[in-house]
């Protein structure tokens, strides 16, 4: 279905820039995309893609602060699956030194959705427990280095020993093979019954109650996808004796203006530490533009370990 085709070249809007594009990263929902259960929100582009790096060709009449032949990385809401993509001017960000456009590309959707859930939604704090399913996943490699850096405890689960050696390896103080230990067992052994203060779900259905098990009181479980299922019986006694939070968020049909507060905390207390090296996203693999079914692939084949990217 992912076929190379030619379109009229898109213009920016007041408060856009149009960004040659170099790399793209790849993500999940884009194959949920593909797959038609994740259309893309009104106004958006049809193409795939969510995340961008590249250089800036062109600005809209009311942007400032940017330049023409700027690098910068962006979330998009669509359209980056191309060689030139527009973005919105606040979801820009400047290359962190040293970075190629393939490290650039892979940081936008993968940073804004764990910075936002895990830190401005479940409150992670330095001194405090944290656990990340799908470890080796692009969230979950991103997850584990955040957690880490920001002075959690960082727990994970993965599938297979070689998985749960590369979270080790970014940070995770235990990796779980889910193949072959019951987390809810590991983390009560781990934390002597107290249970993780956050927990940051992408798997959904059956894990939901087994989550709510492995919650301290005063736990946070933050959903963002639900692989398992969208539907889960819950028993709400623990969720009440525990005085538990269970939210959850999406991010691509959210606000420009939401988005752009998600950014100015980024720039402020992330960029830094990829800027002198204590952070950097996980590249699995990159692909050609015009390779990105084998790309899609590969992200369905659950294969990778950290970020898939198409480059141009």
């Amino acid at each position: 279905m992912l076929q190379p085709v030619k379109r009229p070249l898109p213009r920016p809007g007041s408060s856009e820039v149009l960004i040659r594009v170099a790399a793209a990263g790849v993500n999940r929902p884009d194959v949920f995309q593909r797959q038609g259960s994740y259309p893309p929100p009104p106004g958006a582009s049809d193409i795939p893609g969510l995340e961008i790096a590249g250089e800036i060709v062109e600005l809209g009449e009311a942007v400032s602060g940017l330049s023409i032949g700027q690098q910068v990385a962006a979330l998009v809401a669509g359209g980056g699956y191309a060689e030139f993509c527009v973005a919105p001017a606040a979801l820009c960000l400047p290359f962190p030194k040293g970075f190629t456009a393939v490290q650039a590309a892979a940081l936008p959707e993968t940073f804004f959705t764990v910075w936002h859930n895990v830190f401005q939604r479940g409150r992670l704090q330095a001194g405090e427990s944290f656990l990340v399913h799908g470890g080796t996943s692009g969230i979950g490699t991103t997850a584990i280095q955040l957690a880490k850096t920001f002075g959690a405890k960082v727990f994970t689960t993965a599938g297979g020993p070689e998985k749960c050696q590369a979270c080790r390896e970014i940070g995770a103080d235990r990796a779980i093979d889910y193949k072959s230990e019951d987390f809810v067992g590991v983390i009560a052994e781990e934390t002597k019954g107290r249970g993780v203060d956050v927990i940051l779900d992408m798997v959904g259905g059956d894990y939901l109650n087994r989550n709510i098990k492995s919650l301290a009181v005063d736990g946070r479980h933050v959903s963002i996808a639900f692989l398992n299922g969208a539907k889960a019986d819950v028993n709400f006694l623990p969720v009440m004796l525990k005085r538990l939070i269970l939210t959850g968020s999406t991010l691509r049909a959210r606000s420009v203006a939401d988005k752009a507060g998600i950014a100015a905390e980024l720039r402020s207390k992330v960029w830094p530490f990829l800027d002198d090296g204590r952070l950097a996203p996980l590249i699995f693999s990159t692909f050609a533009l015009d390779q990105a079914s084998e790309a899609h692939r590969l992200m369905e084949s659950s294969r990778h370990i950290g970020k898939i990217v198409l480059v141009l």
